[in-house]
């Protein structure tokens, strides 16, 4: 058998409560649902014309935040970490207060996972990346900065499980850590590992 050890500061855990999981889940579905029923494509083409209804281009907006919601919940420490942590506990909250209402049972700990955290290359491109979105914030429409903060919120809620989400999010972190040592050894160092 073998094992394996991991430093300590490889992985950041978390927690998200069944109530924050079915909220996550719930945004993604009515998100979906929008976009399967008109709700994301072109206005001017119309529900049955070709690019309009199911366009994909219309959920890049949600993917991206997904993603970006998923690298927040990646970084140990610092702003987008500590955000993240905010959008947790608000998604654990809100959702449990609504299982409540709705069913009379409360939420329960989904569980405690822990997730891969962002290395030194992988700050690099997590920094760079919102860095950007900062500085361009004030050129995206309302819709898609509406969409992407869902997307976030998405990310946030429900990569923190050890189903195909967790899978989904291991990648991301360690394709943002990959891609961060490709830019300094490459581009940085000229070196070609």
């Amino acid at each position: 058998m073998n094992t394996v050890t991991v430093a300590a500061g490889q992985y950041t855990t978390t927690t998200i409560s069944t109530a924050g999981f079915a909220l996550g889940l719930a945004l993604l579905g009515t998100e979906l649902w929008r976009w399967h029923k008109g709700g994301g494509g072109g206005k001017a083409a119309g529900p049955g014309a070709p690019g309009g209804a199911k366009d994909p281009k219309a959920l890049i907006p949600l993917g991206f935040g997904i993603v970006c919601g998923i690298l927040m919940i990646a970084c140990p420490a610092g702003l987008l970490g500590t955000l993240a942590s905010f959008l947790r506990w608000g998604g654990n909250s809100v959702g449990d207060v609504a299982m409540k209402w709705m069913t009379g049972a409360p939420s329960q700990a989904l569980g405690t996972a822990a997730t891969p955290s962002i290395d030194g290359y992988g700050a690099i491109v997590v920094s760079a990346l919102f860095l950007v979105l900062f500085l361009l914030r004030k050129t995206f429409a309302k819709l898609i900065k509406g969409r992407w903060w869902k997307g976030v919120l998405v990310g946030v809620l429900l990569c923190v499980s050890t189903g195909t989400a967790a899978i989904v999010a291991q990648q991301i972190v360690e394709g943002a850590n990959g891609l961060g040592a490709w830019a300094i050894n490459g581009i940085a160092k000229g070196t070609i590992a």
